[in-house]
């Protein structure tokens, strides 16, 4: 007769061995919280900063600039310093009670029942099927994860003509990876007025890389029997099509949370999000279940997620020490042209969230924005902040804005008012 193994029981298991597990797991590990477990379905821990070769990473939370693949040792070397224990090629398959997950790794399977759980599986890119592209099924068609998994870690040639599909940070990280394995970026394609990344990264791009960006436009076909062969686009506002050559193309962005664990366990999620609903604490509906990093807010820097990791330690060690959950609180909820705000809770006497700023992710591009927060038909906080919001990157807006909400009244709604869109 077969017997299960008795469960691991660590105080605290990490689900994700990105910047915001590791940090967290680190963070935990070094102010004394007992056995840390961290698991991850990867061969190697980093997440996805292990395949993006490329500078930029570590700014805001190790306060030095590295390549991706530099950091991801770096915050697998905190961690493993600390004393957490990190298991990789470890999945974590579904859960057999509220507190116990069956986990599926190079030992058998098993299962952990933890004190404590922070989940940090992080968010994926939609790849073309999700975004429901016509046209033939060749190959050549990546995500920009796909692409540098391919040719970072496996060493792997691509074509030698790209058109990169998106304007975000993340698509001018694959025109990088692109020309590092010899393939010509030639076309990158931006449904809004302009490319969604930061004014500096485009310029630089279509200078350096000599990449051109058409905005206003997408890709309505892909065309190619065994190989990809070009592309079919249309201007959004003329109906115009024309047929662009190239043996490549790269879905970038329209991301998406890594969920399946939150959805199995029941969790409740942000319909904006579709990441777990997270109060300030960054705990989910589920006692004793934190969640962290670009699960909850899709997409954000590495380092952000990292400095979440940092913020949910903390506040796992609270629960760990046996304080009370506080009451119910209220909802913040995302009006137009805002699609989703993070965290999604305020309750009385939690921190502030993560770095004192809300995340909010916005559909239009606004020069001015003049932030207003509303509650019960009543004007809470009204702001206008320096910086743009525009579509592709997190906007943040600091949590002062809701110094004057009642915690014991209707939700909070966040918006814009009196700023106009610029292109």
């Amino acid at each position: 007769m077969n017997h299960r193994p008795a469960p691991l029981t660590p105080d605290v298991l990490v689900i994700g061995a990105g910047p915001a597990g590791l940090t967290a797991a680190a963070e935990l590990a070094r102010r004394g919280s007992g056995h840390v477990l961290v698991v991850d379905r990867e061969q190697r821990a980093g997440g996805i900063p292990r395949h993006s070769d490329h500078t930029g990473h570590g700014v805001r939370d190790l306060r030095r600039v590295l390549s991706g693949p530099a950091y991801a040792r770096h915050l697998v070397g905190l961690a493993t310093a600390a004393g957490a224990e990190i298991r990789t090629r470890t999945m974590v398959t579904g859960w057999a009670d509220d507190d116990t997950v069956d986990v599926t790794g190079p030992d058998g399977r098993y299962r952990i029942r933890p004190r404590a759980t922070v989940l940090a599986t992080g968010a994926r890119e939609r790849p073309r099927a999700a975004r429901r592209v016509p046209g033939d099924r060749p190959d050549g068609v990546y995500t920009t994860g796909q692409l540098q998994n391919l040719v970072h870690l496996h060493h792997r040639p691509v074509g030698t003509r790209a058109v990169i599909v998106g304007g975000e940070l993340v698509s001018w990280s694959a025109a990088l990876t692109l020309r590092e394995a010899g393939c010509t970026p030639a076309l990158m394609v931006s449904q809004y007025p302009r490319a969604e990344s930061y004014a500096a990264f485009t310029a630089a791009g279509r200078t350096l890389l000599r990449l051109p960006v058409a905005t206003r436009s997408r890709v309505t076909r892909v065309i190619g029997t065994d190989r990809c062969r070009a592309v079919e686009i249309e201007h959004l506002d003329t109906g115009r099509r024309r047929t662009v050559a190239c043996d490549t193309v790269v879905f970038t962005g329209d991301w998406i949370p890594d969920h399946e664990l939150a959805r199995g366990a029941g969790i409740d999620l942000d319909p904006g999000t579709l990441g777990p609903l997270t109060d300030t604490a960054l705990r989910t509906s589920r006692p004793g279940v934190f969640a962290a990093g670009n699960l909850i807010h899709p997409v954000d820097t590495a380092d952000v997620a990292a400095l979440d990791g940092r913020h949910v330690a903390r506040q796992v060690i609270d629960h760990l020490s046996g304080r009370p959950r506080p009451a119910e609180g209220v909802r913040l909820l995302a009006e137009a042209p805002f699609r989703w705000v993070a965290p999604q809770i305020l309750r009385p006497t939690d921190p502030a969230p993560a770095r004192g700023r809300l995340l909010l992710w916005t559909d239009s591009f606004v020069r001015l924005p003049k932030v207003t927060v509303r509650q019960d038909g009543r004007t809470v906080a009204r702001r206008t902040l320096a910086w743009p919001a525009a579509p592709g990157r997190v906007f943040r807006v600091p949590a002062g804005l809701l110094d004057g909400v009642s915690t014991t009244g209707g939700p909070v709604r966040i918006g814009l008012d009196g700023a106009r869109s610029g292109a």
